[in-house]
């Protein structure tokens, strides 16, 4: 155990500073927590930190984080954290400790390039399909196009950031004409405007901060695969941290499809015509070859690949490379790159690395093809088995890592998340089957710092035991007549978290012919902040959706007093990767339904179930509608994750309890 702060530690000292300037109160879970993480930055350990919603877990780890004598960043899994973080809580925090002499408070915002305007593409153009360069797109979004570059320039010339998210609304497309992805940048040394380059820029104002915050992908991308994208660094604060190995999966995950082979050869037909034979037209042939493939091959993860694939994807790469080697080498050194070549030459890049790493068909990865739907074409993907090797060699052993959220102990024990990310497993977790077996695994701390929140006082965890197990079939009668039953009761006030979008939608048609004099929105029907904006205005109302509102909504209040689980959130069983991993924890002696089904449904219900206590006077109920919940054998792992809400199996006193809310809301 860690030694005993004394009252007028620096770290205390400096957060009590903060929080009075700020006119808040001391919270002794957001205190515990600053000094657990001084302490672990002062003596380089791992840590791993639960911090309840309402803690002040943010002050919790940035105050010692300035306090450390070096330089340390901070990760997050969502841009709305990040936001947060950079334009309210490190600004007043600043603010607030001016008064303590000697502390750098400098800080900048790091993100991927493709999140910065570019001022080559606005002001050269953009790329056509033969590599010209194009000023103004055709069609409906040139307007738009020509609003984004005109704020662009705004930017430049009054020295802003040239973030995205600072930009006039635009779609995905539009943002793509006035920014450019790593492969297609032409370097600072290179590029015209390379002194005025937004991307630099922010490279070099972190270069010179104390604190960086930037989030799980970019981080992923520096640490794990080792290309340069953070400044030098001492230590990092991983918050969102039940986030990480998702966020480090989808950065090392790669896709290709028959139209980005057949798009890449089109862009290198012009820059490829001196090279011996048509580097350009093979390229487009092999691409050919493998939509073949793709016809003939089960959509699916392969534990074997066809042979017909296999050497469709060597045609793919050898071609890409004789593409490359065609490209003629820059003449004139810098300041004289072509924007349309180093496009060209990108594209066939990732082709080549891609169907690479494919055709190589380690064992470290999973290869899976989607079939083609609707406008969407059959691709071909490719995604690490598991991420935590990496992380523990890349990450762990050169750094201090502070994982942090509000949902980090599964089961009841850190051991699951900790393990997932490369550090050692704690005896509980053995003894539950959930532990990666591996060596040379990383030691580490962990605390859980608690809630200001009493659950047992506040919430209700209702367990609807007496319900049908869920069918594949979606939701039964049963279902849908316990959830009017329980919407009713409450009169609206409801967040209903679905597996499906079948279901959520199925649910909502029922509660719309039923109880019509309610509201019922489903996920889809506009924007999620639109739609969470009808939510808290009127009461009355009922919000259907799936997987992003089970982690991305916060409604406190007497807004949201029923949250609605239709089934345990189990991972699909023909997901491709889900299945690999849980396949292989099995071939290595562990328990794979427990270290990857039910740590992954565990983590989602856990988050899910977080939707209903925001604040200390938020009453209400969760409602899970899966027996399986109370009788399956793994149902106490499940609940152990959950906040210790007051439990039962009564829905007659479920009801009662809501009918009392719904009458005290209506006095107020």
């Amino acid at each position: 155990m860690p030694e005993a702060k004394s009252p007028d530690s620096p770290v205390r000292h400096a957060l009590g500073t903060a929080v009075a300037a700020l006119g808040g109160q001391p919270r002794e879970g957001q205190v515990r927590m600053a000094e657990e993480v001084a302490s672990a930055l002062g003596a380089e350990t791992h840590l791993l930190v639960q911090a309840g919603t309402g803690t002040g877990k943010s002050l919790g780890y940035l105050v010692p984080s300035l306090l450390h004598p070096k330089r340390v960043v901070v990760a997050t899994a969502t841009l709305a954290l990040q936001h947060q973080l950079v334009e309210r809580d490190i600004p007043r925090l600043v603010e607030a400790v001016k008064p303590i002499k000697g502390l750098d408070t400098s800080y900048a915002v790091l993100k991927g390039r493709s999140n910065y305007a570019c001022l080559h593409r606005i002001r050269a153009g953009v790329p056509d399909d033969q590599g010209t360069l194009v000023e103004v797109p055709l069609g409906a979004m040139a307007e738009k196009v020509l609003e984004l570059r005109s704020w662009a320039e705004e930017e430049a010339e009054q020295g802003g950031s040239g973030e995205r998210d600072n930009a006039p609304r635009h779609t995905d497309r539009e943002w793509r004409q006035v920014s450019v992805n790593h492969r297609e940048c032409l370097g600072a040394t290179k590029c015209p405007f390379g002194a005025e380059c937004f991307a630099e820029l922010a490279k070099e104002k972190a270069a010179r901060s104390h604190l960086i915050v930037t989030n799980h992908s970019l981080l992923a991308i520096d640490a794990v695969e080792g290309v340069p994208m953070i400044p030098e660094y001492d230590a990092v604060v991983i918050d969102e941290a039940h986030e990480l190995v998702a966020r480090v999966t989808q950065a090392a995950t790669d896709e290709l499809s028959v139209a980005d082979i057949e798009r890449a050869a089109r862009r290198a037909a012009r820059w490829v015509t001196d090279a011996e034979g048509d580097p350009a037209g093979d390229l487009e042939d092999a691409a050919g070859v493998l939509r073949e493939a793709f016809d003939a091959a089960p959509a699916g993860r392969f534990d074997h690949v066809p042979d017909q694939l296999s050497d469709a994807l060597v045609g793919v790469r050898d071609a890409a490379r004789s593409c490359l080697s065609g490209f003629p080498r820059e003449q004139g050194g810098e300041q004289n790159a072509d924007a349309g070549r180093t496009q060209a030459k990108g594209m066939v890049q990732d082709v080549f690395t891609n169907a690479e790493r494919m055709a190589a068909f380690s064992e470290a990865d999973v290869l899976w093809l989607t079939e083609s739907r609707e406008r969407i074409p059959a691709r071909l993907h490719v995604a690490p088995l598991q991420v935590w090797g990496q992380m523990r060699d890349k990450l762990l052993t050169e750094r201090t890592v502070v994982f942090t959220s509000a949902t980090l102990m599964l089961g009841g024990d850190f051991g699951s998340v900790a393990s997932s990310v490369g550090l050692k497993p704690t005896e509980r977790e053995v003894e539950y089957g959930t532990a990666v077996p591996t060596e040379g695994v990383l030691p580490w701390r962990a605390i859980d710092v608690g809630s200001p929140f009493d659950y047992g006082q506040q919430g209700i965890l209702y367990i609807a035991k007496h319900l049908p197990a869920p069918g594949r079939d979606g939701l039964g009668k049963a279902q849908l007549d316990e959830i009017c039953d329980l919407i009713d009761a409450l009169d609206g006030r409801t967040l209903g978290l679905f597996s499906s979008r079948r279901a959520a939608e199925a649910a909502a048609e029922e509660v719309r012919k039923r109880l019509g004099h309610l509201t019922t929105l489903v996920q889809g029907d506009a924007q999620l902040p639109e739609l969470a904006k009808q939510f808290v205005e009127d009461p009355h109302t009922v919000l259907f959706g799936t997987l992003s509102l089970w982690q991305g909504l916060d409604v406190p209040g007497d807004t949201c007093q029923l949250v609605l689980i239709d089934r345990i959130p189990f991972p699909r069983p023909d997901d491709p990767l889900m299945s690999a991993r849980q396949r292989a924890a099995d071939r290595a002696g562990g328990n794979g339904f427990m270290q990857v089904a039910a740590t992954h449904a565990a983590l989602l219900m856990a988050q899910g179930a977080g939707r209903l206590i925001r604040t200390t006077t938020d009453k209400g109920v969760v409602a899970v509608l899966d027996p399986r919940l109370a009788t399956a054998r793994y149902g106490g792992f499940l609940r152990s994750s959950l906040p210790p809400m007051w439990t039962t199996v009564d829905p007659a006193l479920v009801r009662s309890a809501l009918g009392r809310l719904a009458q005290t809301a209506s006095k107020d």
